[in-house]
């Protein structure tokens, strides 16, 4: 009877390793939408406005700046965005209403007050522990993997336990990030 052929433990433990890159990039996006005391054309480029019956994201629409700490900008391409982009700023609730100026709108974001700080760390917990979630997803499917690949001959015995500590190493190292991401934020927040 021939020998199996074996599998890599590795093999599997660098296989998750994009998806869990797209667990922090996804995170980092998120966190970026989340009002602080500065202005980011972040809190509002992805904002959906209905413009000739169809739906834009700002971005598509307008140019977005932040010439001021606490000021955005949108220029928008064709006049004929405006009534459209001011529409859907107004339900977003980012605490600013946007002002009409000729051409051009803008919204000047003001100062945070200490309830809405601490609603934007809850929010701030709450994707930080939606992103651990994922990433205990991940590890989970790849040490099903390798312990299936174990059952059937396919990884020893020694390069299994090899594997879970590889494995939970590479989750540490990608929760670090998610804290470091959250914590940078909540700095934000609070300043």
């Amino acid at each position: 009877m021939p020998d199996k052929e074996l599998i890599n433990y590795k093999d599997i433990v660098s296989k998750i390793k994009p998806e869990l890159d797209k667990v922090v990039s996804f995170l980092e996006g998120e966190t970026a939408k989340i009002r602080t005391g500065r202005a980011s054309p972040s809190l509002v480029e992805d904002v959906v406005a209905d413009c000739f019956g169809q739906k834009f994201p700002l971005k598509q629409l307008a140019a977005i700046s932040t010439p001021e700490p606490k000021q955005i900008l949108i220029q928008p391409w064709d006049k004929s965005y405006i009534e459209g982009i001011v529409q859907a700023l107004e339900k977003t609730g980012i605490g600013a209403n946007p002002i009409v100026d000729k051409d051009i709108i803008r919204i000047t974001l003001p100062p945070l007050t200490e309830e809405y700080r601490k609603n934007l760390t809850r929010q701030l917990s709450e994707k930080k522990e939606q992103a651990r979630q994922i990433i205990r997803h991940w590890r989970d499917r790849a040490w099903d993997e390798i312990q299936e690949k174990f059952k059937e001959g396919k990884i020893r015995e020694d390069d299994k336990f090899k594997g879970k500590d590889e494995l939970q190493e590479l989750v540490d190292e990608y929760n670090e990030k998610i804290d470091d991401t959250v914590e940078r934020k909540r700095k934000e927040i609070e300043t």
